[in-house]
């Protein structure tokens, strides 16, 4: 499956990736680069403790995450 980037730097998910893995609107992505240069991107879970779980250091500063998360959180209340 491909994608274009806009200009505006947007992309479509392809239909069969968001039904696999429940992707929806305003759901959060995490972008990562690894060492090798390839980028992941990983679902991020709306509660704080689900999104850090099994990430560690590999996916960035674990501060970093909790606080995006617990913004996520806040936001959507």
């Amino acid at each position: 499956m491909r994608s274009t980037i806009t200009a505006r730097g947007q992309t479509v998910i392809p239909a069969p990736i968001r039904a696999r893995f429940s992707l929806g609107p305003s759901q959060r992505l995490e972008w990562i680069v690894e060492a090798d240069g390839s980028i992941r991107v990983v679902p991020v879970d709306l509660s704080p403790v689900k999104a850090f779980r099994g990430m560690g250091q590999r996916g960035g500063s674990s501060q970093r995450l909790l606080a995006d998360r617990e913004a996520d959180q806040a936001a959507s209340h």
